[in-house]
């Protein structure tokens, strides 16, 4: 499909779209930790550690998380600048912010110099290959730095006349594992389902694309058999005049060839019912402009494509006008009355009602009512699949539910049925509240749900 990235292709992208909040909440879990741990360490241990410096540094990834925070906010939810180079550009401030702490506290002696890992970590699972190797060439370097650069805490070096260095380092290990272990089996299970929905939506797609492919095929073949058809037509009215003239032939023969030719238009005749019946269902608007469409005068024309077959009730208690792709709504509500009307053939003289009503967050429904045999529940689920039909052979494709459900997702509505064996099917056409652009001020009041 021509212009439809693949999800792998944009794998770090979005995955760093999708870890990036994630990322956020960590850093101020990080943050907060190492300002705790600072006042901890220089208060109840009185180690010999700068202070401001070492306070400095978590403020600092404060003040950009609370500018990342805006940014995501913003924009919906996720940011709009390219979301990989930011995600690595946080990773090396806050590997080069890891380093300012080190070195400030003990340098390679400081056992929390494990923590360069779960920068790296984060990274392997959300960037690409080549960002981690950078992102490890840096911390690697950043590490070669605390050895000449350090300031010096006897009691963290001291590995031989006590435990503290001991404790550290298992506390190091154990806020590392919870890290890694917390944050990025988070993160893979945010990519795994966002992959399964990205892969979901391209079957849905690749369905939906294979199905435009058969309705167009339908319409060409109706287009360009039209033309054969009427020849052939036209060639058996000819020879029914021949056989009616007079020409010596008898009268049997005259007789059983006019009785064919009169079989091959009738034939004809069929086919090209057949043909207009695809084209018109599987004729679908695409690229309509958007006008103002009262809803009565829909409902109107509606009532006037089935004369005496569909009835709106004089007072619809609906009287706003939407701006929407009139044509199309228009033939999607005219199938859906249709299939009304063909579900009672068995019952002369019974109609369709259609009328409008406002939902709970005052969408815009049309509800097409018959009293026909009703669906069974296993058909009623699969209501709106391409070629579902319960017609006979020649009387239609079942691609008109499934076209004025697309219609109506396409326009950010629905189409939803409910149906009782014996009493009847109610179809709702609901279109959003987006798409009102007047009410009347009438003293009709609004029907509700």
């Amino acid at each position: 499909m021509e212009g439809r990235p693949t999800v792998l292709s944009q794998k770090p992208e979005t995955s760093s779209r999708i870890a990036l909040p994630w990322i956020v909440r960590m850093r101020y879990g990080i943050a907060t930790g190492e300002i705790a741990l600072t006042i901890f360490a220089k208060v109840f241990l009185g180690l010999d550690l700068p202070l401001l410096l070492m306070l400095i540094v978590p403020v600092l990834a404060i003040a950009t998380n609370l500018w990342l925070g805006r940014t995501i906010q913003s924009s919906g939810g996720l940011p709009a600048t390219p979301t990989a180079g930011l995600l690595g550009g946080v990773f090396y401030f806050d590997a080069l912010c890891l380093t300012l702490l080190l070195m400030a506290s003990g340098g390679p002696s400081n056992p929390f110099t494990v923590l360069y890992l779960v920068h790296i970590t984060l990274a392997a699972a959300i960037l690409s290959a080549k960002q981690t190797w950078l992102l490890g060439l840096f911390s690697v370097g950043c590490f070669g730095l605390l050895f000449p650069f350090n300031h010096p805490v006897p009691e963290l070096g001291n590995h031989h006349t006590g435990n503290l260095h001991f404790v550290g380092m298992w506390l190091s290990f154990v806020a590392a594992v919870l890290l890694v272990a917390t944050y990025a089996s988070k993160i893979s299970s945010l990519l795994r389902r966002h992959e399964a929905a990205s892969l979901e939506m391209e079957m849905e797609l690749a369905k939906k694309d294979r199905v435009a492919s058969l309705v167009t095929l339908a319409a060409g073949a109706a287009h360009e058999l039209s033309t054969p058809l009427s020849t052939i037509a036209v060639v058996a009215k000819e020879l029914e005049r021949t056989v009616a003239s007079p020409s010596g032939m008898s009268l049997a023969a005259s007789a059983a060839i006019g009785e064919d030719s009169r079989l091959i238009r009738q034939e004809v005749e069929y086919c090209r019912q057949i043909l207009q019946r695809m084209s018109d269902e599987g004729a679908e608007a695409r690229g309509e402009a958007f006008v103002h469409c009262p809803v009565q005068d829909l409902l109107s024309d509606l009532a006037s494509a089935f004369p005496g077959q569909v009835i709106v009730p004089a007072k619809t208690g609906l009287l706003l006008t939407l701006r929407i792709p009139r044509k199309a709504v228009l033939q999607a509500l005219v199938g859906l009355a249709k299939n009304g009307i063909e579900s009672m053939t068995d019952r002369p003289g019974a109609t369709v009602e259609v009328h409008a009503e406002t939902g709970p967050e005052r969408n815009v429904q049309f509800v097409i009512r018959d009293r026909g045999c009703g669906m069974s529940t296993d058909f009623l689920r699969r209501a709106g699949e391409p070629f579902l039909t319960t017609k006979p052979p020649g009387s239609g494709m079942g691609l008109g539910v499934f076209l004025a459900r697309n219609l109506a997702e396409r326009l950010g509505g629905a189409l939803t049925y409910t149906s009782e064996m014996g009493r009847g099917t109610a179809a709702r056409f609901e279109l959003p509240s987006s798409y009102v652009v007047s009410v009347s001020t009438s003293d009709v009041p609004l029907v509700k749900k």
